[in-house]
């Protein structure tokens, strides 16, 4: 029973089983083509020869250090990783080797830089484009790319950056005799290898060298931690068993334990009196594992195991120790309350008691969001115990179905869930966890829009929120919705091996909105439409050419053809150049593009790729020809713009054929046309091809080209915009005349994850030939698929290890009377690897006349009040209002003479007349912003004032 605390494989019904046994049908099913077993007999160092990476979870130090000793004498080494968990403490400790090759040390893409120029000089400097932030470090090591004139740089070797600054750095290197630079260049971070050497066990409990720091509140932690856990292990080889819980005679013996560890030791010695407190409570609660603890020790051993078997990331070098011994509640626990109950909650019970045990059972939880972080949290709360009693109750929500790409990182789902309702799926698949699991599963987004679903009552029913979301605006609203019912808000997010939490703690601490992240640099439009210089432009522009034929242009297409009269009348209203641009759009799709057989699909293609990889191009150097100036005497190409080069189609260029075939088939589904067998085999294609006339391309003269980066998009005025949309409107009519009766084109939704629908394809096509064009370098399809399909990598380790850090601090959460001291928000990298926990900070206060608020304030006014009486409500606290709002309406504001007409009136009515909304009957109040200025006439933030007229 004790086991059901931690292993969410396990059921009452496995009970007396072998544990391994027991895991291997459930583990069987994440992945099919991972070969699983159970090794039931008594391990020895024969069963490990077979094995690259080999983790313990539960042995003694002198078991360890023989199976250590053979895997390091092992050839080639076994890579050895030693973790256990002990209530809230754990330890990790790696070896993997006497020598071990590290290929990449952080997982991140190499840096580049685009050069404006080189000096002659030793060592020489280079300067960067004006927008372009360097990201080098002194002693990287760069290599030179594309440089013209001091061409001697483009040797492909590697140079040591020895001095770096934002937009220069200086490079080891004697340029005062190479040519003279002119123009062009990139730089990129050459990423080296390193070995690293590690030391056995047996020398590393000796000398265990620098721990890495876990928390930024606790320097002396690691230390005392090392000793404890080697006083552990004594103890249990004594007594054969772990201290008993709550026994002050065997937090004794653990506290003395490691006092000698600490006395035998030199050079690591603790100076001063140890932290008795600390080890008893360490001692007592030995024995638990708790899942949230499990979850973080999981995640990083499960990343350590992928480096050991990959040679990718930075490992753990060489012990690591965490603690989150502050989640305990804050009054003495009696051991009385420790004792267990028999139940599947025991070990937690042990560490936290029956009390708080309790309070779990009967918390209102909501989770928002249920795709990798949701199902994580999931089957953590289910061990927990939360909201497993019928006065508890866990709500998930989530708006999305399962699809192929969540299995490799949403574990609760399985293939033959696809296209299910995620929140439905995991929460079934939770209750089977825990069947005791009182759990509500909603498919409603939470948003404005569903506030009749999540409504006031819902919210101050709620002990905790947990966001699992996967965008800022979703988490911008969910703080907003914390900060008005003041409830708790436990925030996470991942990005391939990193990620954060963070804890919005009611008075306590800032909210998640009060500080953001800076927005991402987007590419100007212009960049995109005509001067990419990396691959991310391309594929930019090749995500937006595909929506925009495959999906806009027949989405239009059969609005228009829906209701013409009224089509055009909404043209005719919005008379500007984009109206006239997707008329014209319209226009060209039903009549010069019209398709009615797959070969005219096949033309269509062709003609595709001669307009996008070559006349475009052409009209382009035609216009700013490669030897063009600007008009301040500088050459137009100068950096970041490449000069492209026009394609020329060849059907023995598979690329070609490819993109041709992508994008033929595409346009025959959008046009709802069969697509042959044939077409998919590239001899009958190319047949086909050859077969297509190409009219002679001739570049014009006065073609305006957008070259103003401020710009938002590429559309140009026409003289007379509303007679050209008059004339386009007057021929769509006639094409509509020709047309099937009935005929509607089928729009394409691009759909990244099935790699049979050539979706993918044409966007990989697009993207790598336009990179062609422009001597960018190309990718393949799976990286395009990560750029393009706008995937946030997600894996299961950083998820574990997110949620479980977020579930020590719902203990905190839920015990209450928590102060901000003990709460920890968390930044970790496992690829590093770095994991920086530190304290909250707290909400900015605001003082004014004996009063002090922060944004967790919200001032209620009860009574039907006017706005006068508002004024002077306000007045009396010594602020002057000077405007009052609801919502997006102005309700009152001085400067405008008819609002004194509504001084006398009711709040709620002029909120009714102006901001034309019914306040909904489940809602009691309303909530007006008010501006407010001091004595001094200084503007004053005050809170949001509710008005409870009912």
């Amino acid at each position: 029973m004790w086991d059901l605390s931690g292993n969410f494989f396990l059921s009452e019904d496995d009970i007396g089983n072998n544990r391994a046994v027991s895991c291997v049908a459930k583990l069987q099913e994440l992945n099919n083509a991972v070969n699983i077993s159970a090794l039931t007999e008594e391990l020895t160092t024969k069963h490990l020869s077979k094995f690259q990476a080999v983790v313990f979870t539960d042995i003694s130090m002198d078991k360890a250090f023989e199976f250590d000793d053979y895997c390091r004498s092992h050839q080639p080494p076994i890579c050895f990783i030693k973790t256990e968990v002990c209530g809230l403490f754990g330890s990790v400790f790696c070896d993997f080797g006497p020598e071990f090759t590290v290929h990449d040390i952080d997982g991140e893409d190499p840096h580049t830089g685009i050069i404006a120029s080189i000096t002659n000089d030793n060592p020489a400097t280079v300067y960067s484009v004006d927008d372009e932030r360097l990201d080098f470090q002194e002693g990287d090591l760069v290599v030179f790319s594309e440089v013209q004139g001091m061409t001697e740089l483009n040797d492909g070797k590697p140079r040591k950056i020895i001095r770096s600054r934002l937009y220069s750095f200086c490079i080891e290197e004697d340029t005062s005799n190479f040519g003279i630079y002119t123009k062009g260049g990139i730089v990129t971070q050459v990423k080296e290898q390193s070995i690293l050497q590690f030391k056995s066990l047996r020398d590393s409990i000796r000398e265990p060298g620098n721990f890495p720091l876990s928390d930024c509140l606790k320097f002396d932690r690691p230390p005392l931690l090392h000793f404890a856990f080697l006083a552990l292990d004594k103890f249990r080889k004594e007594f054969g068993r772990f201290p008993a819980v709550g026994c002050g005679q065997d937090g004794q013996r653990i506290v003395e334990f490691t006092a000698s560890f600490n006395e035998a030791t030199i050079d690591y010695k603790i100076e001063g009196k140890l932290d008795e407190k600390l080890l008893r409570l360490f001692a007592s609660g030995s024995r638990a594992v708790l899942n949230p603890m499990a979850a973080i020790f999981g995640g990083i051993v499960g990343q350590e195991v992928v480096k050991a078997c990959s040679g990718k990331f930075h490992p753990l070098y060489q012990f690591f120790y965490f603690d989150s011994v502050e989640s305990l509640p804050i009054h003495q626990l009696d051991p009385k309350d420790l004792k267990p109950l028999n139940s599947r909650y025991d070990a937690q019970i042990s560490v936290f008691g029956s009390k708080l045990q309790k309070k779990l059972r009967d918390a209102n939880v909501f989770v928002v969001g249920s795709g990798a972080l949701g199902c994580e949290f999931l089957k953590n709360l289910a061990l927990m115990g939360v909201s497993c009693s019928r006065k508890g109750k866990l709500t998930i929500t989530d708006d999305d179905v399962i699809e192929k790409s969540n299995l490799s990182c949403q574990f609760l789902f399985r293939d033959w869930n696809m296209g299910q309702a995620k929140s439905t799926v995991a929460a079934t698949a939770a209750s089977a966890i825990n069947s005791c699991l009182h759990i509500d599963a909603l498919q409603n987004r939470a948003c404005p829009e569903t506030e009749h679903v999540f409504h006031d009552a819902f919210w101050e029913g709620l002990d905790a929120v947990i966001n699992a979301l996967d965008n800022v605006d979703a988490r911008m609203y969910m703080d907003m919705r914390c900060l008005y019912f003041k409830k708790p808000l436990l925030e996470s997010g991942t990005l391939g091996t990193k990620c954060n939490t963070q804890m919005v703690i009611p008075h306590l601490t800032e909210n998640y909105g009060a500080s953001r992240d800076p927005p991402e640099k987007q590419a100007p439009m212009c960049t995109v439409h005509s001067f990419p210089h990396n691959i991310d432009h391309c594929l930019t522009w090749a995500r937006s050419e595909f929506e925009g034929l495959l999906e806009k242009t027949p989405n239009e297409v059969n609005s228009f053809l829906s209701n013409p009269t009224q089509y055009a009348a909404a043209m005719k209203k919005a008379g500007d150049a984009q109206a006239r641009e997707l008329l014209e759009r319209i226009r060209e799709c039903l009549e010069e593009e019209h398709c009615e057989r797959f070969e005219d699909c096949i033309t269509w293609a062709r003609l595709k790729f001669e307009d996008y990889f070559s006349n475009r191009v052409k009209q382009l150097t035609f216009t700013f020809p490669e030897d063009a100036i600007t008009s301040t005497g500088t050459p137009f190409w100068s950096a970041p713009k490449r000069c492209p080069r026009p394609l020329e189609f060849s059907a023995t260029d598979v690329s070609h054929v490819q993109f041709i075939m992508a994008a033929s088939i595409l346009r025959a589904v959008s046009s709802g046309i069969n697509t042959p067998d044939w077409a998919k085999s590239t001899s009958n294609l190319i047949d086909a091809i050859s077969k297509v006339y190409i009219p002679e391309f001739q570049p014009k003269s006065g073609v305006k080209i957008q070259t103003d980066e401020k710009a938002n998009n590429i559309s140009s005025a026409s003289v007379d915009d509303a007679a050209v949309i008059e004339d386009l409107l007057t021929k769509l009519e006639a094409c509509a005349k020709k047309l099937p009766p009935g005929f509607r084109m089928k729009p394409i939704h691009f759909e990244k994850d099935d790699d049979t629908n050539f979706h993918m394809d044409l966007i990989a096509g697009l993207a790598n030939m336009r990179a062609r064009n422009y001597g960018i370098q190309e990718v393949d399809k799976l990286k395009a698929k990560l750029i393009a399909g706008r995937i946030i990598p997600a894996i299961a380790t950083s998820t574990a290890m997110a949620t479980g850090l977020v579930c020590i601090e719902l203990y905190k959460v839920l015990a209450g009377g928590h102060p901000i001291e003990d709460y920890r928000s968390t930044f970790a990298n496992l690829a590093i690897p770095m994991l920086t926990r530190s304290e909250p900070l707290p909400p900015t206060v605001i003082k004014h006349q004996g009063m002090r608020w922060t944004v967790w304030d919200r001032w209620s006014i009860k009574g039907d009040i006017t706005v006068a009486e508002l004024l002077k409500w306000l007045s009396d606290k010594g602020l002057s209002a000077y405007s009052v709002s609801y919502g997006t309406s102005l309700l009152y504001n001085t400067m405008f003479p008819r609002h004194k007409d509504r001084l006398g009136r009711k709040i709620a009515d002029v909120a009714k007349e102006v901001a034309k909304v019914d306040v909904p009957e489940y809602r009691k109040h309303l909530d007006v912003v008010v501006a407010c200025e001091d004595d001094k006439g200084n503007g004053i933030d005050i809170p949001l004032i509710s008005i409870y007229f009912r």
